[in-house]
């Protein structure tokens, strides 16, 4: 496409106060005044609503935005089915869930001209997706930018980069997003991911490498506070929107839309990302993780882990979200008579969880960036014996953990592994052994 029909913006908006109503405008004048679809909107835009949430959900949760647009979503072909790739969607039925620890190592290098989109693996997932319930864990590895435009009908992207930044081309405008931060696509907005860094082996070939929580239920939020009060874990202020921007051009552009699990294709013979302005709640966000208030304690135990909770997808049951989002972030410990590392544990939820740099605290070895591990609901883990040991034994001064960011998706139900994700290569053989030689020390009285 080229750069004098599109019209962009660098800068980001903060979104001042998460979920609430927002607008920008690439074009002055282009944002209607005091009517969302006027007979004739400015400069020849159709005006459009785009529905995250149903219309009579309560004001307070429900997601839409106005798009003004150089031509309305319905002027658009016939889709067709496409491949899936290593693309797979809710219900989880080919394997049986499995309750052993479970750990990988990063995926292994695509082939050359793999996309973003194409670069998708499924590692596993839950719910039904045709239901609005559950969630899919997604990684991908790309080291070629994407010509063609993707939506999903079937849930929100949040993408948490581990290798190499991407500029993410959406309907609402442009974001850089880069390792430490965060993106979320919300369902059925079109994007394009644009890859920004050199490759690994400081070539020119772009490289980049991550992981994606697809979200099939209600829309990510901020978890309430409750005692903790007004203040603490991730500020709303921090959360920003893109600028207005859009692409005016004609020509063949390929948009595939994932829905109920299968991809279709259309070619347009327009780019769909031509908003020219826009205002609403339902938009794309990024977030900065090295902007969370973590919270901690500062006399003696453990908090739970729930403490790190960046976003929240709930659920019917109060408390027991559909996927949480939690950020293990750099932080203090100063806790007294405290086992200060994660402690041994068996969980109603289930837990992803992924590193994004450095190590984890947890762990002394075989937990790498660009890896994760798996352990579902009620498989009991922990600490592993070097890092029980070295802990057990520290002079419990104040403590600085500044040398690794890891992050989990926790969700209510069993992770069902896709085919590939069961027997992968660079799925670890022997992770129960991280366990073993942790001694018997009892001694009765």
């Amino acid at each position: 496409m080229g750069a004098d029909a599109r019209k962009t913006a660098e800068a980001l908006s903060y979104l001042t106060g998460f979920g609430n109503e927002h607008a920008s405008e690439a074009v002055p004048g282009a944002l209607p005044e005091g009517r969302n679809a006027p007979q004739r909107a400015p400069f020849g835009l159709y005006a459009e609503q785009l529905s995250g949430t149903a219309f009579t959900e309560p004001r307070a949760h429900n997601r839409r935005s106005w798009l003004y647009r150089i031509r309305p979503s319905a002027a658009h072909p016939e889709f067709t089915r496409t491949g899936n790739g290593a693309l797979r969607t809710a219900p989880f039925t080919e394997t049986v869930p499995d309750p052993n620890r479970l750990r990988w190592n990063p995926l292994p290098e695509p082939p050359a001209g793999t996309d973003f989109l194409a670069g998708l693996w499924t590692l596993g997932g839950n719910g039904d997706a045709t239901q609005r319930t559950g969630m899919a864990v997604h990684l991908y590895h790309a080291n070629s930018s994407m010509e063609r435009v993707f939506s999903d009908a079937d849930g929100e992207l949040l993408i948490v980069p581990e290798r190499g930044g991407l500029l993410l081309h959406t309907e609402f405008g442009r974001l850089h997003v880069e390792p430490a931060q965060v993106a979320l696509i919300p369902r059925g907005v079109r994007f394009r991911v644009e890859l920004l860094d050199a490759g690994s082996d400081g070539g020119p070939s772009p490289t980049a490498r991550g992981y994606v929580c697809e979200n099939y239920g209600a829309p990510l939020r901020l978890p309430d506070l409750g005692p903790i009060g007004a203040n603490g874990l991730a500020n709303p202020r921090d959360f920003q929107a893109p600028v207005a921007a859009y692409e005016d051009e004609t020509g063949p552009v390929e948009v595939v839309n994932k829905f109920c699990g299968n991809l279709w294709t259309a070619v347009y013979d327009h780019s769909p990302l031509d908003v020219v302005a826009w205002h609403g709640n339902y938009v794309p966000y990024l977030y900065d993780l090295r902007r969370f208030n973590v919270i901690g304690t500062i006399s003696y135990d453990h908090p739970d882990p729930s403490i790190f909770t960046v976003l929240t997808s709930p659920s019917d049951t109060p408390g027991l979200a559909g996927v949480d989002f939690v950020v293990f972030a750099p932080r203090w410990l100063v806790g007294e008579d405290t086992f200060r590392p994660p402690y041994f544990h068996r969980n109603v939820m289930s837990e992803y969880m992924g590193l994004i740099e450095g190590a984890y605290d947890a762990k002394a070895e075989g937990f790498v960036p660009g890896g994760g591990s798996l352990h579902n609901m009620m498989s009991a883990h922990g600490p592993d014996r070097e890092t029980f040991e070295k802990a057990s034994a520290a002079e419990l001064r104040p403590q600085r953990i500044d040398d690794g960011l890891a992050f989990m998706f926790e969700t209510r139900w069993p992770v069902a592994l896709t085919p590939h994700a069961a027997t992968a290569d660079h799925l670890q053989p022997r992770y129960d052994d991280v366990w073993r030689g942790l001694e018997r020390h009892f001694r009765a009285p």
